[in-house]
């Protein structure tokens, strides 16, 4: 290989290295202002992200500060917040239909949770406006006239997504949640819609808070029914021994 051959490989190679750099520099940006501007539209509440570091040549990429708001009526100013989140992505698959992201890890996300988690919540109410956008986002009819002009969104392929120390607030208790750990999400040709993603997350981050916070009332209520049961008893114990006591009295009265 002559030197002149070896020094164009070697411009070459910084070029697409710079380009690369260059490129992950600008889409940062452009993937912060995507996720607060698709992401209300899916679930109807608003979402704020400090910045979204993005490198294209190790295929990575870090959230910082996702902040999603509470809907209307409910007192907490968000129902989510994160620090951080560490997503791996195939490079190459950002140029096609589909984009593979290999993992995604939240870290220590913490869910203000308010309502009855029987019934009506914040988070159900998030996942009812998913679950509208997922619908909407379906399809069209086969009788629906063809738009040239409006072309289908990226699909989503997400091989691993880890939530881990997890925390949720309610009524001024914190409890700890259980790893969230689903796979293969978007597996296939068909891939997934980010509404669709948000609902399989959200859905699971759900069901979590729900048992939780469940099974917390439910240790509470029964607490205070052994409380009840033994001041009974003790109660119960004292008036037996309090009539004893005047029965004894009354005896030596009348002798």
């Amino acid at each position: 290989m002559n030197k002149k051959f070896l020094s164009i490989i070697v411009i070459l190679a910084v070029l697409i290295v710079g380009g690369a750099v260059a490129l992950s520099f600008f889409l940062g940006p452009i993937v912060k202002t995507g996720m607060e501007t698709v992401g209300p539209k899916i679930t109807q509440v608003s979402i704020k992200v400090d910045a979204v570091d993005l490198s294209l040549l190790t295929g990575s990429a870090k959230i910082k500060n996702l902040v999603v708001g509470n809907p209307e009526g409910y007192k907490s100013p968000q129902a989510i917040s994160v620090g951080s989140a560490a997503v791996g992505i195939n490079p190459l698959s950002v140029l096609s239909d589909k984009i593979v992201i290999r993992s995604v890890r939240v870290e220590a996300p913490v869910i203000d949770f308010e309502g009855n988690p029987f019934s009506g919540n914040n988070l159900n109410t998030i996942l009812k406006n998913v679950n509208a956008a997922t619908k909407s986002s379906g399809p069209a009819p086969t009788n629906a006239p063809a738009k040239a002009a409006n072309k289908p969104g990226k699909k989503l392929e997400v091989d691993e997504f880890v939530i881990t120390g997890a925390k949720v607030n309610f009524n001024g208790v914190t409890l700890p949640l259980p790893d969230i750990h689903l796979t293969d999400l978007g597996k296939g040709s068909d891939g997934l819609t980010a509404a669709d993603l948000t609902k399989r997350v959200l859905d699971a981050l759900t069901s979590a808070c729900v048992k939780a916070v469940a099974g917390a009332a439910t240790d509470v209520g029964k607490n205070v029914e052994q409380v009840g049961k033994d001041l009974g008893k003790s109660v119960g114990s004292n008036v037996s021994n309090l009539g004893k006591s005047l029965g004894g009295l009354f005896k030596k009265s009348t002798n």
